[in-house]
């Protein structure tokens, strides 16, 4: 996995930033509004942070892997 952010560093910057824009825009749906107790908007706001960059980074890291080893395959079958 090394080898790969060494070849496509912009890939992986992007893939990242999508990713976890993608499940903070997800974690809005799923996390109601009812559950954050008054006077601690601040810390749920970090909450939703910590979340999107720890689920977008697994989903990011799952699919670019899954890309660097598809590519291997060529080299497999060859």
């Amino acid at each position: 996995m090394d080898s790969l952010f060494g070849y496509n560093p912009l890939l992986a910057i992007i893939s990242h930033v999508f990713f976890i824009g993608v499940s903070f825009y997800a974690l809005q749906a799923l996390i109601p509004a009812k559950v954050i107790r008054k006077n601690h908007v601040f810390q749920s706001q970090i909450l939703y942070i910590f979340l999107s960059i720890m689920i977008g980074s697994s989903v990011s890291n799952f699919f670019l892997e899954l890309s660097y080893w598809s590519g291997r395959l060529t080299t497999f079958f060859s």
